[in-house]
């Protein structure tokens, strides 16, 4: 006597008494998870199957090794479909399949696998070497750093379904771990930004969380969809952070979300005519009125006050200057993690400059800075750079890296 088609058997060929039918007649049905197959741990989540027909039966099941948890879910809800984890953890993540039926028609064919992700360990940082901001059709190296040692990393483009890339850690120094990438050739059309993510050999499925997003600017074409991760403004002695969600978020936001996604789209969106161009276009080629890359011949002066070396703890001002009126400068700096720094330009002297405090210099703060500049029209339509600036900082105070801690496990805080 065959069994009936439950959460909690695998059925052969019989589905039902003294009914025997061929497995695998049906189409085969959908596996998604919500709210993403990536999830924190300590977080819910609901795997979720669904066939083509009325009355059906489900099974889900984990590829390779059991789910125990499976068994648990009330049938109540296992005959919706509805495989829901309250608290998701370690032993949760695999990769899965499901399938359904019913007496008469027999069973269908699995579901293509999902990859449920469990990201646990600390967070890695993801920098662009030399600069985030790229030449059209150039090349640019991402460098995933982590804490923890960690066998490989994943590079994911934020926004597409492409595959990540995976690749193997190299040696680092003792507890750490790293991977370098390489990303292009890149073009103003598109949007090109990305995480990166951790993870152990004997756990695949269990990754860290997420590094900070990396937004790669392009000079010579307008990215109207840009999404910052985090973008310092600094005006007056002032400083805001400003936050814009990616397009796949704005229509969950609420009314304060939909303010500050506005306030985002005025600084974005030209004071002149873009020729039916609107800002809801994400990722749109320029229009033909705009320089083409490499047009905007200006190329800016960055100096720095009071010198290029300086001790630990004193005050530093980079200073961003264009003979030619600029609306906006940005300053980066060589393998930085965070997005430029943009700032409005001010008339000075017969001069447009934008001045970019440091207060206090550590030792984090060396390295080489480059600036540009923007027009109104178009704030990511860029110049060339400035000749780069070194900034050393003697006298740095943090020579020893500090004691590791329990803080410094794998294991998320």
């Amino acid at each position: 006597r065959g069994k009936s088609l439950t959460g909690n058997s695998l059925p052969g060929l019989s589905l039902g008494r003294r009914t025997c039918v061929q497995a695998g007649t049906l189409p085969k049905p959908t596996l998604w998870a919500e709210p993403d197959s990536v999830i924190t741990q300590g977080s819910p989540m609901t795997l979720r199957c669904q066939g083509s027909l009325e009355t059906q039966e489900y099974r889900l099941y984990r590829e390779e090794k059991t789910a125990p948890w499976i068994t648990r879910i009330p049938q109540e809800l296992v005959k919706k479909g509805q495989f829901p984890i309250p608290s998701t953890t370690w032993e949760h993540a695999g990769r899965y399949r499901c399938i359904y039926g019913n007496h008469t028609a027999g069973r269908s064919e699995p579901s293509d696998p999902l990859e449920l992700v469990v990201t646990a360990y600390r967070k890695p940082t993801l920098s662009a070497l030399p600069s985030p901001v790229v030449a059209s059709g150039g090349n640019v190296t991402l460098q995933c750093d982590s804490r923890v040692a960690l066998d490989g990393f994943i590079l994911c483009k934020e926004g597409e379904d492409e595959h990540p890339q995976r690749l193997n850690s190299q040696p680092h120094t003792r507890g750490s771990s790293r991977a370098i990438f390489s990303v292009g050739p890149v073009s103003p059309s598109r949007r090109w930004s990305y995480r990166c993510y951790g993870y152990d050999s004997r756990s695949p499925y269990v990754w860290s969380l997420p590094s900070d997003l990396l937004e790669l600017l392009v000079p010579g074409g307008e990215i109207h969809s840009i999404a910052w991760s985090s973008l310092s403004l600094r005006a007056g002695g002032e400083e805001s952070r400003l936050r814009a969600a990616p397009d796949r978020q704005r229509q969950a936001m609420g009314r304060e979300g939909e303010t500050q996604r506005k306030q985002t789209e005025r600084l974005r969106v030209p004071e002149r005519g873009l020729g039916g161009i609107s800002s809801e276009q994400g990722g749109a080629a320029p229009h033909p009125s705009f320089p083409s890359p490499g047009q905007i011949r200006a190329r800016p002066f960055l100096s720095v006050q009071p010198g290029s070396t300086v001790a630990s703890g004193e005050n530093v001002t980079l200073l961003c200057q264009s003979q030619g009126w600029m609306h906006t400068f940005l300053l980066t700096k060589e393998g930085a993690a965070d997005p430029p720094l943009r700032l409005k330009s001010k008339r000075q002297s017969h001069k447009y400059q934008a001045e970019f405090p440091i207060s206090p210099v550590t030792s984090a703060h060396a390295g080489t800075y480059r600036c540009y500049g923007s027009l109104s029209s178009n704030p990511y339509l860029l110049t060339h750079p400035s000749d780069p600036l070194e900034l050393v900082v003697s006298g740095a105070a943090e020579i020893f890296s500090p004691p590791q801690t329990k803080s410094d496990s794998k294991a998320g805080e």
